[in-house]
């Protein structure tokens, strides 16, 4: 022990040795290519798609907020893991984080997002709250909002024939007001993201 205990001395008391550990120097430090920061906004026009939103896999992480300026969306850092789906998602090039726009204009690639709405039958007791709610059966079917009956099949859902009925699931924006006004948790949408490569336009 007292051996081993001179030795580490000994080569600690060296000058070279003290000279390396007093004046260390580290390389400096680059970005590399695939860092990603937190998202932060570019300036364009935020249309409110809430896409960021919908994509980010991160309860709490981002928020499309009403501003003076319009529509912008919040990064929190406390939540965000900085994943950079946002800035994937984002069709108008909110967001910008890193080099991932980019990569996405040289690789001509991007997000398309699709929703899947599924119904609990057992749960679900016809009280059609999620259909009077959705914000697109609003517009499809002013009656259906007003009176909580309608007739109109261009909704995205209703009761029809005793059953809660998704007629028309594509016109889904993924909001989820349906479960959050389902009062038994009997409908759920699921977000279906594929990557997808961007024909270059033609000039």
């Amino acid at each position: 022990m007292a051996t081993s205990l001179s030795y580490y001395l000994r080569e600690m008391a060296r000058g070279e040795w003290l000279r390396k550990f007093l004046f260390v120097k580290t390389a400096p430090y680059e970005t590399p290519p695939h860092f990603r920061d937190y998202p932060r906004l570019t300036g364009k026009e935020c249309t409110h798609c809430l896409a960021c939103m919908m994509i980010c896999p991160t309860p709490g992480a981002i928020e499309v907020l009403k501003t003076e300026n319009g529509w912008n969306p919040v990064i929190y850092p406390g939540h965000c893991i900085r994943c950079g789906l946002c800035v994937e998602a984002c069709p108008e090039g909110v967001l910008m984080s890193g080099r991932i726009l980019e990569s996405q204009f040289y690789d001509n690639t991007g997000y398309a997002s699709t929703f899947h709405i599924t119904v609990d039958r057992v749960r679900c007791m016809r009280c059609g709250n999620c259909s009077v709610a959705c914000p697109v059966n609003k517009e499809e079917d002013p009656q259906l909002a007003a009176t909580g009956t309608g007739a109109n099949d261009a909704v995205i859902m209703r009761v029809k024939g005793g059953e809660l009925q998704i007629l028309h699931e594509e016109k889904c924006t993924g909001c989820k007001t349906c479960e959050e006004t389902c009062p038994n948790s009997a409908i759920r949408v699921a977000r279906v993201v594929e990557a997808i490569h961007v024909p270059e336009e033609e000039g």
